[in-house]
């Protein structure tokens, strides 16, 4: 026989503190945490928007601003973990502007191009 001891359960943060959560015609009752509570909210990624998805440095630059691309057209090179990593335009549009410059080094969720 096992001891609640044994077992180091947590305590929740919000003791007895019961939420009811509707899915899929189905109600739950549950307790929910504080970090569930505090987390952030999803937000979309704008599509006039072009951002590094991981961290790296620019090796090439196929646009300027105002030059009008097609859906599938490359943007730039993005180098990576010693790969090249091509970003091709998600949209038929017009530059706005481009953030970044030959050999810059860009974080991950860096704004590298923006579409008007």
């Amino acid at each position: 026989m096992t001891d609640e001891k044994d077992l180091n359960l947590k305590e929740p943060e919000e003791a007895n503190e019961l939420e009811s959560l509707f899915l899929d015609d189905f109600s739950y009752e549950t307790i929910l945490t504080n970090k569930f509570r505090n987390r952030k909210s999803y937000v979309a990624d704008d599509p006039k928007k072009i951002t590094a998805f991981i961290p790296g440095k620019i090796k090439k630059i196929h646009v300027k601003k105002k030059s009008k691309v097609k859906e599938g057209e490359l943007l730039l090179v993005l180098e990576a973990m010693k790969m090249n990593n091509q970003i091709f335009s998600p949209a038929k549009g017009t530059v706005k502007e481009v953030y970044v410059t030959v050999g810059m080094s860009v974080s991950k969720g860096a704004l590298l191009i923006e579409f008007k």
